[in-house]
């Protein structure tokens, strides 16, 4: 049987949704900004969508912004908040293991003159909330955080640390909180967070691929980064996706609903799949031990090579990965693991093991019977190979 245990990647889009996004693929193909009855049935969807999606995150349909993904939307809040903040001040604090969606446009940010403060994690990958008060100065516009890192699945402490925003940052700094891992599985409500933006995607909580949305809180301002249209309220520029929009509701909606129990039911797992790896000698734990997400299980194997380990497991019918599907094919280890003092040999051998809603009792059965043998044949493999490689001894001289 094929066990899928990649979910951090991407969820199979599930029947209730693809069921309501299938007439908007088909004869209700109207584009919503239209007067006429086409176009309203299409606003229509699209308005419920908002209404979906702002209540799952205890948000009202106006402050949500619907985007082509979490990318997007996480692109849109930070260029949005520093371009519009700008005359305030130009400093960002964001955290050295945040992905890539969020540190690359923030370092493109620092080429047009804004300052960058990175700040460090401990070998947990957690944030100590006197490190980002000391970051904090008169200049800061924006700070940038993860809810939980889609790599090792640390949750940060976020009620602590927008508190130090609120109580030691400069008044009219904006907090964005990148929900992309942990909307599938961790109770998400903005006012009680009291960020000012939060992304997510659909693609991870069973919704299609290409949807994603960015909540704004009413009277934050942004700077629009795709103008050329009214959509969006003028925020987001472009026709809209209605059928993305569509499923991505009605899948986020049933996350909510299941959330408790998928959650419960995960953490089961992935804590049996935990114990069987770290009694593995010279297999280490990554991420927080106890605040974590429920479904992901992340480790390094010393004397391994993790991208061995997945090709292996691919021939055995388990789909696994070593981390963010967004650097899949980099030569570089995970900067998430170098940011938390893994040196690079050690970073090689990451694994990380995410599962889902549809993750069967079985297949985690399957799981822990394939995967600690594969690590081991890998680690064999690796030492057979070193000992089997030429030495070259250094030439001496020959005394005259």
């Amino acid at each position: 049987m094929s066990v899928y245990l990649d979910h951090a990647a991407t969820t199979p889009l599930r029947r209730e949704a693809l069921d309501a996004m299938l007439p908007y693929l088909g004869e209700q193909f109207g584009n919503p900004s239209s007067p006429h009855a086409y176009g309203r049935r299409a606003r229509a969807a699209l308005d419920e969508a908002h209404e979906r999606i702002a209540a799952a995150l205890g948000a009202g349909p106006r402050e949500m912004i619907l985007t082509s993904g979490g990318t997007e939307a996480l692109n849109l809040a930070i260029k949005g908040a520093a371009w519009a903040g700008k005359a305030r001040g130009s400093r960002i604090v964001t955290t050295a293991i945040e992905h890539h969606a969020v540190l690359h446009p923030i370092r493109q940010l620092e080429k047009f003159g804004f300052e960058v403060v990175e700040l460090a994690v401990d070998r947990y990958g957690r944030l100590d909330p006197d490190a980002l008060t000391a970051a904090l100065t008169e200049r800061t516009i924006l700070v940038a955080l993860g809810h939980a890192n889609n790599e090792v699945g640390t949750i940060q402490d976020l009620a602590e640390l927008i508190a130090r925003v609120r109580r030691d940052g400069p008044r009219g700094s904006l907090v964005a909180i990148d929900a992309v891992a942990s909307a599938p599985y961790l109770a998400i409500d903005v006012g009680a967070l009291d960020c000012d933006l939060l992304a997510i995607a659909a693609h991870k909580f069973d919704g299609p691929k290409g949807a994603g949305a960015l909540y704004l809180r009413a009277g934050t301002h942004i700077l629009s980064q795709q103008q050329g249209g009214s959509q969006e309220r003028f925020r987001r520029a472009g026709t809209e996706d209605v059928a993305a929009a569509v499923g991505m509701g009605v899948a986020l909606g049933l996350a909510v609903e299941e959330r408790a129990e998928v959650a419960a039911r995960l953490a089961g797992g992935r804590d049996r799949l935990i114990a069987a790896l770290t009694a593995i000698d010279g297999v280490e734990l990554t991420g927080h031990p106890v605040d974590r997400l429920p479904g992901l299980a992340s480790i390094v194997a010393r004397d391994v090579e993790g991208a061995a380990v997945v090709l292996k497991l691919d021939l055995l019918d388990v789909a696994a990965s070593v981390g963010s599907a967004c650097t899949t094919g980099s030569a570089e280890p995970s900067h998430v693991l170098r940011a938390m003092g893994f040196p690079d040999e050690e970073a090689r051998g990451s694994l990380r093991l995410s599962l889902g809603r549809g993750t069967s009792a079985e297949d985690v059965e399957v799981a822990l019977d394939v995967i600690p043998r594969t690590v081991l044949a890998a680690r064999d493999g690796a030492r057979q190979a070193a000992a089997a490689r030429p030495r070259f001894e250094p030439e001496t001289a020959v005394p005259g």
